[in-house]
């Protein structure tokens, strides 16, 4: 018999011995598990005993801030959330740093297809595109209509003081996790912190929602799944709809390793397609708008230069992070743009 190697970050004979024991049943053969694209903090794998499939999150190979990368958390909004018309995987498993050295969570695979590079929005026509940017925002909408405390997660966060703690939060993140200076970047945390606008009423952010996150149907062009909730949190609902803004077009030119970016594909509306897609259901006042989008790419510069460090060190894995660093400037002077 042959054993498959384990990726980086998960034994697979322990990892197969636990699920196993936990829920018996659920393998039919040899468990195989492969680190997938995406997931550029937390890593993502895909478990399959030959016939059927499952994901696995676990956090980033090295040191992070304790309370990052919180594998229970995302679980928990997960479990909370089968029970609103959002759509999300089933969540079968939460474990302990035992089995792989770190807490990680397995979920249902949700069929479909992430709209990740090029080539496939390219094969997309324009009612297709236009099908598929109302549907992000449909279900974003949907998101922002949940009850916390209905689903259980009244206390996932504390909404009142939410912008001040987020721009707080990312500048002390920079601080406590780069290894070199990027002009600007310490500066735009300031001027934003200097002029927060008043948050309307809160609601559960995803707080990284954006089209390669989210699982699409191949024929209906709608969100089947929406993935990766490792920031969701209690708060501005508007901070959600500015960072899917910024990247859909907000970074739109850019060399970016990440995802395909929708605005610059021919055939797809634009960012403001989104921003009056969202108006129109929700009726949000979105005249602090350019802060909101000054502040989506402070919180991805901040992001991609975490990345940046912790690759440069050996302390994470995954295609193309060498590229994210140099994003960072360019990022820099597009937050500083929108103030």
């Amino acid at each position: 018999m042959v054993v498959q190697q384990s990726p980086p970050g998960v034994s697979v004979p322990d990892l197969e011995a636990h699920l196993r024991e936990e829920l018996p049943g659920l393998l039919a053969g040899p468990l195989q598990v492969e680190l997938l694209a995406g997931g550029r903090s937390n890593l993502t794998y895909l478990l399959t005993d030959g016939e059927r499939r499952w994901v696995l999150r676990r956090p980033p190979l090295g040191h992070v801030l304790e309370t990052a990368h919180d594998m229970s958390r995302e679980h928990r909004v997960l479990a909370a959330l089968q029970r609103t018309d959002v759509p999300v995987p089933r969540p079968l498993l939460l474990a302990g740093p035992g089995v792989i050295g770190a807490t990680f969570y397995v979920m249902e695979f949700a069929d479909g297809v992430v709209l990740r590079d090029d080539a496939q929005l390219r094969g997309l026509d324009r009612a297709a595109a236009t099908a598929v940017a109302d549907s992000l925002i449909e279900v974003l909408v949907r998101l922002h209509r949940v009850d916390p405390g209905a689903v259980g997660l009244g206390d996932l966060g504390r909404p009142v003081g939410y912008l001040e703690r987020q721009v707080r939060r990312w500048s002390g993140q920079l601080d406590a996790d780069h290894a070199r200076v990027v002009p600007g970047l310490a500066e735009l945390g300031r001027r934003l912190a200097a002029r927060i606008p008043v948050s309307g009423p809160p609601a559960i952010v995803h707080g990284d929602y954006r089209l390669d996150n989210v699982v699409v149907a191949a024929e209906a062009n709608d969100v089947r799944a929406v993935l990766d909730w490792e920031m969701a949190t209690l708060g501005d609902p508007v901070a959600d709809l500015a960072s899917t803004v910024v990247w859909w077009d907000g970074i739109g030119g850019m060399d970016s390793p990440v995802a395909a970016v929708p605005g610059d594909v021919p055939g797809w509306p634009d960012g403001r397609h989104l921003v009056e897609a969202y108006a129109r259901s929700t009726g949000a006042d979105l005249a602090e708008f350019p802060w909101y989008l000054g502040f989506a790419f402070f919180k991805i510069a901040v992001i991609f230069e975490q990345i940046h460090h912790r690759s440069s060190t050996g302390l994470t894995v995954g295609e193309g992070f060498e590229r994210l660093g140099s994003m960072v400037p360019e990022l820099v002077a597009r937050g500083h743009a929108q103030l």
